[in-house]
């Protein structure tokens, strides 16, 4: 599958152009097949109590394939993801923390506001640390342990010489909040 020059992936399968910044998503009511593939390429998700998630293909005669079948199992565990990806069923808010699909589930109304206060503690940490974290997590996902284990001291050692590393200490020092650039 090809998207269009610099375009981004928003399933985050293929590798062309990922994004660099992290995604928090909120969801409500029902989530179906590719919304659960689009949640699945987020970093951090919040459900409304009222959110049902259902992968519902194989009621179809198809599979998922917009990446359910890669990243279910591994959020979920191989068996919590093939007891829903292999049967349809809808499941609601609280089976989908169970099973680590959501991070959070919050009171109906309230899901936006959470997401976007958890979007708002990320952005202010430092932009390279977070980008970097991204990076590493990504790298274990698509090629493996030894790959991503390789690259945490290069990566810490070049975040080591950043104006928000200095920034990161000397507010730890100071018993305050990081004002972190990006440099």
């Amino acid at each position: 599958l090809e998207y269009p020059e610099n375009s981004i992936d928003p399933l985050n399968l293929y590798g062309t152009r990922m994004r660099t910044k992290p995604l928090v998503a909120a969801v409500q009511g029902k989530c179906l097949t590719v919304g659960i593939e689009l949640l699945l390429a987020t970093d951090v998700r919040i459900a409304s109590e009222n959110a049902t998630f259902a992968q519902i293909e194989i009621k179809r005669g198809i599979f998922p394939f917009g990446g359910a079948t890669l990243r279910f199992p591994e959020v979920a565990g191989w068996g919590n993801a093939m007891r829903w990806l292999l049967t349809g069923d809808e499941f609601d808010a609280a089976e989908a923390l169970r099973i680590g699909l959501v991070q959070e589930v919050v009171e109906h109304g309230r899901q936006l506001d959470k997401a976007i206060e958890i979007a708002e503690r990320i952005s202010a940490q430092a932009p390279l640390g977070v980008q970097a974290t991204i990076e590493s997590a990504r790298k274990l996902q698509r090629e493996g342990f030894d790959a991503a284990a390789r690259d945490l001291m290069p990566q810490v050692l070049k975040l080591f010489r950043t104006e928000d590393a200095r920034e990161g200490v000397q507010s730890f020092i100071e018993r305050r909040d990081g004002n972190f650039s990006g440099r």
